[in-house]
This record gives structure tokens, C-alpha cells and sequence, in this order.
């Protein structure tokens, strides 16, 4: 943490983002990024006259250090690592060496913590996700703690202010990588190319190598193909395209995507 920001705590830290994250898309960056070291250059010499090179320099240093995914811009949880306390950084427990890079992985944690099946995460589930997520850190956290800091994601990630997070807002905490389907060109034109791209796109969301999508897999697939043409989808919705892949994907009705169920579905010949 800087010198810049002592006594900083959780409720300060949600201002100063909210602040510089301007258009509200969960990254400071460009010229947010530059409001932002400029701030900071002030805190640090409030006596001296900052020059754009100070800035720039300061930027440059603490971007190396902190920009972990380096994306050239700062998400929620590495400027918490930058500017908060240890005790009072709450955020770390969210930062990871290995972004979430699966969706598979993502909906097993939304389909857990979304107990009432309801298509969102209350603040009570909220509460819950963080409780296990500070003891699966050997983090201990008082009850009152773990209110504060749940009130303070849900003022962080809940966006419209409806007291629930939906499933974009929870791929906003746990960062979730780029859909992993935009890497592929659907209209590739050789059946082999379209073969080869199948074969990558079904392995990895198969994590559980069985050779069929079950559960998760199939939200974590549904997720991901409705992202190519509407990014925002919400749980109720993803539910009620799981259900129509379901429908007409899984010829045997065994509630699973076999591999060859799903080539059938993409148009994909699996055999010459």
C-alpha cells in the first residue's frame, strides 16, 4: 500500500473508484487512468507542482507492479492491492495468480451461491459466497465485518441498484476472462476447420471430461454462445436458453449434450 492512502478503509476505497472509474465499466483506464495517478501524484507532494512527466513516470512504476493482468488498465482488485491496508482489503481475496479463465467454473459458483434458483445472488447469498471465500483464505472476518464488506460489493458490483447482483455483475468480481467463443470464426468455411474449431470448443467446456456437457458445462456453453450476440444476459434468461438448447440438442433426453448431439445441433459432421 502507498503512504499516499493510509488510514484508508473500505468505505473510502469505494469512493475514490467510483470516482475514477467513470463510465462505470469496471476498469480505470485511459485517460481515467491518467486522472487517477494524477490525484495520487498530489496526495504524495502536495507542496510540489506536478508535471504530465511526473505522472506518466508514477503511472509507468505502479502499473509494472500492479497491473497483474496486464491489460493496461486497472481492475477493482488490483488497485485495492495497490491502495488498501491489509486489514481492511477485503478485495484480495478475490485477486488470483490465474484469472477465471472457464465459465464452467464461473456457473458452478453462481449455480451454488444462488440457492433460491432465483437467476440472482441477494446480499444474503452475497454474504454467504464471501464467508467461505474468507475461510477458504484462512482469512478470519467478524460478523459485523462481513456485513460492512457486503454492503460495500453490493454498492461496488450491484449496478442498478435493485439489491441483487445479476450474473454480469459476478463475472465483474471474480473477473471473469473474454468469452472463450470469440476467439473462433463461426463461418470458417472447410468442414475441417469447422471440425477442428468444434473439437477445441467442446473440450473445453467437457471439464469434467466425460464426453458429454452436463450441468454447469451446458450454463457455462449457453453462457458464452449468447454472449457472442448479447453480451448482458441474465439468469432468468440463461435458464430459458439452457432449456431450449436442452430441447433440441439432447436426442436422448438424458440431460446432458453428448458430443455428437451438439455436432448435430452446430451442423458439425464428426465423421467423413
Amino acid at each position: 500500500m502507498d503512504s499516499a492512502f493510509e488510514d484508508l478503509d473500505a468505505a473510502g476505497f469505494l469512493e475514490i473508484w467510483q470516482h475514477f472509474d467513470a463510465d462505470d465499466n469496471g476498469y480505470i483506464e485511459g485517460k481515467e487512468l491518467d486522472d487517477f495517478f494524477r490525484h495520487m501524484m498530489k496526495r504524495l507532494r502536495p507542496q510540489d507542482k506536478v508535471t504530465e512527466e511526473d505522472v506518466q513516470n508514477l503511472k509507468k512504476r505502479f502499473m509494472s507492479a500492479y497491473d497483474v493482468t496486464a491489460d493496461g488498465k486497472l481492475q477493482i482488485q488490483e488497485l485495492a492491492h495497490m491502495i488498501l491496508p491489509e486489514d481492511e482489503n477485503f478485495l484480495l481475496v478475490f485477486r488470483r495468480e490465474n484469472p477465471l479463465d472457464n465459465t464452467v467454473e464461473f456457473m458452478t459458483i453462481w449455480r451454488k451461491y444462488d440457492v433460491d434458483c432465483s437467476g440472482y445472488i441477494s446480499a444474503q447469498e452475497l454474504k454467504a459466497f464471501l464467508k467461505d471465500l474468507f475461510e477458504l483464505h484462512h482469512k478470519e472476518v467478524t460478523p459485523d465485518k462481513l456485513e460492512d464488506y457486503t454492503d460495500a460489493m453490493m454498492k461496488i458490483f450491484d449496478k442498478n441498484k435493485d439489491g441483487r447482483l445479476d450474473l454480469n455483475d459476478l463475472a465483474r468480481i471474480l473477473a471473469l476472462e473474454e468469452n472463450f467463443l470469440l476467439q473462433f470464426r463461426m463461418d470458417a468455411c472447410s468442414k475441417e476447420e469447422r471440425k477442428r474449431d468444434f473439437e477445441k470448443i467442446f473440450n473445453h467446456y467437457d471439464v469434467s471430461k466425460t464426453g458429454a456437457l452436463e450441468g454447469p458445462e451446458v450454463d457455462g456453453f449457453v453462457k458464452d454462445m449468447m454472449g457472442l450476440v448479447r453480451p448482458n444476459i441474465t439468469g432468468p434468461e440463461l435458464d430459458k436458453l439452457r432449456a431450449v438448447l436442452l430441447r433440441h440438442c439432447d436426442v436422448n433426453k438424458d440431460g446432458k449434450i453428448q458430443r455428437n448431439e451438439l455436432a448435430l445441433c452446430l451442423g458439425v459432421k464428426l465423421k467423413h
